[in-house]
C-alpha cells in the first residue's frame, strides 16, 4: 500500500490553522499545560507568553527561515550578502538587518530586473534621453544636458518594489517571494521630470507616460521591451519624480540603472525605469509590457483567495501600502541569558503618507508598546524608529512590530486583498528572539 504524505506544518497552517494546532500541540483554544509545553520544546525554549499566542498561529521560528538557513545568498562584488529570489533576471531582496542605514548604500540596495542588464555606455554623460509624444517640442537630450539645463537637486526617496510582501500571502502567489526587503531609502540627485516636460510644452491632451529603458528582453528579441510601465501625469509632475543619475552622491551604479533612470517614489518601483531612454507622453493610459490585466494591478473588490483573474476589474497600484522594519536584532537571534529588555529599530514609510506611529509587542499582541518615530528627511524618505520593551525572563519571544500611517490606517495581523501577482501584502511583521 503506499504511504500516503502528510502536509508540512507550514502547508497545515496555512490551510486549515485550527487543527494544525489539535494535530501539532493538541489545543484549540489558549496555549497551557501539555500543549504549551510541546510548543516549547519544539521552538527549543519556554514561552513565557504562550498563552497570548493566538489560536492558529505557527511560531515565526517555524513560519519563516532564519538568517543563513536555507537561504540563498546573492555574492556579488560590491553588494552585500543580499537574498537571492532568481538569476534570470537577477533578483535579490535586502535582508532587514542590513537597512539599519539611515540612507540606504548601493551595497545594500536590493535588485529588481525584468530583463537583462544592458552594456556598459563608452561615455556616460552621452547617454540620450528622448521625450516626445502628447508635447510641443519632441526632446533628446543627453545626460550631460539634463544636468547643465535643469536645476539639480538631491532628495532621500524610498523606492520600494511593488511586490514587496508577497510572500505573506496565502495560498502563495506568483512571482519573487519578497519578505519586507524590497526596499531602498537612497540619496537621489537628479533633475526633475516635471522641468523637462514643461520644456518640451504638455499638451493639453496628455494624461500619462510610457517609460522605456535599455534592458534588453530575455528572449533576445531586438527592440522588445523588458518592461514598459507608466504613470499618471499627476505623477510625472510630481515635486519629487527625479531623473537621477547620482546616488549617494556617486554616479548610480549599472546595475542600478545608471547613466540615469526614473525614481517615482512612493509608487511601485517599476515605475523607476532603469536605464532609461525614452519618456513617451501619451493621450491615454500607457499599454506597455507591465500595464493592464493583474500586472501591478490590484482589486477594486476582494475576490477569493487563489481564485483566478484576468484584472478586467482591478486598479493601477497607486501609493504603496504602510510597512515596517526591525533592523536592530535578525529573526531568529539568540541573546544572552538575563537580557530583561530589547532596544529594538528600524524603519517605516507609506507611499506618498507619512508614517504617524509606530508600535511593538513582545506577547504576541496582547500589549502594544509605542516607539520613537522620526520625522522624514524629506517627503518620500522613510521615517526611523526606535524604542525599548522588557522581556521577563528568559525564553522564545517574538517582536511583533507595526506602523500607521498618517490617514490612519495600520498595518492588518493577515495580508489583505489577495491579488493574483501578490500586490500590497503588508500584515504584521513577527520576529523570533531566543534569549539564554
Amino acid at each position: 500500500m503506499a504511504r500516503k504524505l502528510e502536509r508540512s506544518v507550514q502547508e497545515l497552517y496555512r490551510d486549515d490553522p485550527e487543527r494544525a494546532d489539535a494535530v501539532a500541540f493538541g489545543r484549540r483554544d489558549a496555549l497551557k499545560g501539555a500543549a504549551l509545553a510541546a510548543m516549547g520544546g519544539a521552538v527549543g525554549a519556554a514561552i513565557p507568553f504562550g498563552g497570548s499566542m493566538p489560536g492558529g498561529t505557527l511560531p515565526a521560528i517555524f513560519a519563516r527561515p532564519a538568517a543563513a538557513q536555507d537561504t540563498p545568498v546573492l555574492r556579488m562584488e560590491g553588494k552585500g550578502p543580499l537574498i537571492l529570489q532568481g538569476e534570470r533576471p537577477l533578483n535579490a531582496e535586502t535582508p532587514e538587518t542590513l537597512l539599519d542605514e539611515p540612507v540606504t548604500s548601493a551595497r545594500n540596495m536590493f535588485i529588481r530586473n525584468n530583463g537583462g542588464v544592458p552594456e556598459v555606455p563608452a561615455d556616460p554623460r552621452a547617454w540620450k534621453i528622448t521625450f516626445d509624444g502628447e508635447v510641443n517640442t519632441p526632446l533628446e537630450l543627453t545626460v550631460g544636458e539634463l544636468e547643465s539645463r535643469f536645476e539639480v537637486v538631491t532628495r532621500q526617496l524610498q523606492l520600494e518594489c511593488g511586490g514587496n510582501g508577497r510572500s505573506f500571502y496565502a495560498p502563495q502567489t506568483r512571482g519573487n517571494q519578497w519578505g519586507n526587503g524590497a526596499i531602498s531609502n537612497g540619496e537621489w540627485t537628479g533633475v526633475r521630470l516635471r522641468d523637462v516636460l514643461r520644456a518640451a510644452g504638455l499638451k493639453s491632451s496628455a494624461v500619462a507616460t510610457g517609460h522605456y529603458g535599455a534592458d534588453p528582453h530575455l528572449s533576445g528579441e531586438p527592440g522588445r521591451p523588458a518592461i514598459a510601465r507608466g504613470m499618471v501625469i499627476d505623477k510625472a509632475m510630481a515635486e519629487d519624480t527625479l531623473i537621477a543619475f547620482r546616488l549617494n552622491g556617486q554616479p548610480i551604479p549599472h546595475l542600478h540603472g545608471a547613466p540615469a533612470r526614473l525614481v517615482t517614489p512612493g509608487w511601485p518601483g517599476s515605475l523607476s525605469q532603469k536605464w532609461l531612454t525614452r519618456v513617451w507622453v501619451r493621450d491615454k493610459p500607457h499599454d506597455g509590457p507591465g500595464m493592464g490585466g493583474t500586472s501591478y494591478r490590484v482589486p477594486v473588490r476582494p475576490i477569493v483567495p487563489g481564485s483566478s483573474n484576468n484584472g478586467a476589474d482591478f486598479v493601477d497600484m497607486t501609493s504603496m501600502p504602510v510597512r515596517s522594519i526591525l533592523s536592530s536584532h535578525a529573526h531568529g537571534s539568540r541573546l544572552p541569558a538575563g537580557t530583561r529588555s530589547l532596544d529594538l529599530r528600524g524603519a517605516a514609510w507609506a507611499g506618498d503618507q507619512t508614517v504617524r506611529a509606530v508600535h511593538a509587542s513582545v506577547d504576541f499582541g496582547a500589549t502594544w508598546t509605542e516607539m520613537q518615530v522620526a520625522a522624514p528627511a524629506n517627503a518620500h524618505a522613510w521615517q526611523r524608529w526606535t524604542g525599548r520593551v522588557a522581556l521577563p525572563s528568559d525564553g522564545y519571544f517574538e517582536v511583533w512590530y507595526r506602523a500607521t500611517d498618517s490617514e490612519g490606517r495600520m498595518q492588518p495581523h493577515l495580508p489583505a486583498n489577495w491579488n493574483p501577482q501578490g500586490y500590497g501584502g503588508n500584515p504584521i511583521s513577527r520576529a523570533a528572539i531566543l534569549v539564554g
